[in-house]
């Protein structure tokens, strides 16, 4: 199926719709071109039910905000660059200090602020596309970005993106959805289980900014190579989590060779909901939803609690583009580059 409406009128005016797609085996999702957000994603359960699994706001002005980034595409450049600033081919780049001293996600008009250009739709699919100017938010080069939305009929949530830019600069987008296998409004995650493929993560300071130091998951709450309750380990007494108020980090998944492999996995044993991660990305952040405000109206007018969802954002390590053993999300002039990360459901 595929549906287009009119939801209102975007921070300039622009159109905001959204569209509906759905496969035959019972996924059903909803985007709109506001900040190329991912609503909603109907999943069945074993019992073949299904419910909306990641979290979102009631209302549209809310998304204009969306300081939790649901949903959201994020770019040019997703997670932090340490003191908001960048050294490329001699010259030194000032980006807005959004997150005490640094930058966070792209700055506060990046782009999951904007409204995106439909490229292409159909029954399964969503396409949408930006153009940056050479310096918008303080990023080198005039870059084209296109995210494609496709849904499989085995069940996975497959998300492609392109890029194009006309000089080097960073290329470093990822989706922000927050999951609650067991529905968007049922609670706290922590007795989901977490299965992350990765021995080691990039040891971050009080900031979330990675020095350069890879530490091993062994011993430390950290170690999710075999699946575990989110909870089990979230209150430990352990600087990283002391930090961050939770799991907030990035951990380097194994057999990282530019292929499309599985980096981590969620199952919620209530419903029998299980998803799959893969990617072809070198890193992936995990984020349980610290600082959600449980002010805010989700949606049908809900209050999510704290650690309500948890995110999986598929990326090359934070700071990269500051720490010379970090692979750096570069783009350079006239080369498209593309990455992808899918998101399988099942049952169990």
């Amino acid at each position: 199926m595929r549906e287009s409406k009119i939801w209102g009128q975007g921070p300039h005016g622009e159109d905001v719709r959204v569209w509906t797609i759905a496969n035959r085996k019972g996924l059903r999702a909803r985007f709109m071109n506001l900040g190329a957000v991912l609503l909603s994603l109907e999943v069945p359960d074993r019992r073949g039910e299904t419910a909306d699994i990641v979290l979102g706001y009631r209302d549209l002005e809310s998304y204009f905000r969306n300081s939790a980034c649901f949903g959201a595409t994020v770019g040019p450049n997703a997670n932090r660059i340490g003191r908001a600033s960048f050294e490329l081919e001699g010259r030194r780049y000032q980006l807005e200090p959004n997150d005490g001293g640094n930058n966070l996600h792209s700055g506060s008009d990046s782009f999951h602020h904007r409204v995106w250009q439909l490229v292409a739709a159909s029954e399964n699919s969503v396409s949408f596309s930006i153009t940056s100017p050479h310096m918008d938010l303080g990023f080198p080069g005039n870059l084209t970005l296109t995210v494609r939305y496709r849904l499989s009929e085995d069940n996975q949530l497959i998300i492609d993106y392109e890029g194009l830019c006309d000089r080097t600069s960073l290329f470093n987008p990822t989706n922000h959805s927050y999951f609650n296998l067991a529905g968007h409004n049922s609670g706290q995650v922590f007795d989901q289980l977490l299965q992350i493929r990765a021995d080691s993560f990039t040891y971050a300071d009080t900031a979330s900014i990675p020095d350069g130091q890879i530490r091993p998951v062994e011993d430390s709450p950290m170690d999710f190579r075999l699946p575990k309750p989110i909870g089990r380990d979230f209150k430990a007494d352990y600087d990283q989590l002391n930090w961050a108020g939770g799991y907030d980090h990035n951990w380097i998944p194994r057999d990282c060779h530019g292929q499309v492999r599985p980096v981590a996995a969620l199952t919620d044993p209530v419903s029998g909901r299980r998803m799959t991660v893969s990617s072809d990305l070198p890193g992936i952040q995990i984020y349980t939803g610290n600082d959600i405000d449980t002010h805010e109206n989700g949606k049908g007018g809900c209050h999510y609690p704290k650690q309500g969802g948890v995110c999986f954002e598929t990326q090359y390590f934070p700071n990269a583009i500051n720490i010379k053993n970090f692979t750096s999300p570069l783009i350079y002039a006239g080369q498209p580059v593309h990455s992808r990360t899918v998101f399988a459901f099942s049952v169990c």
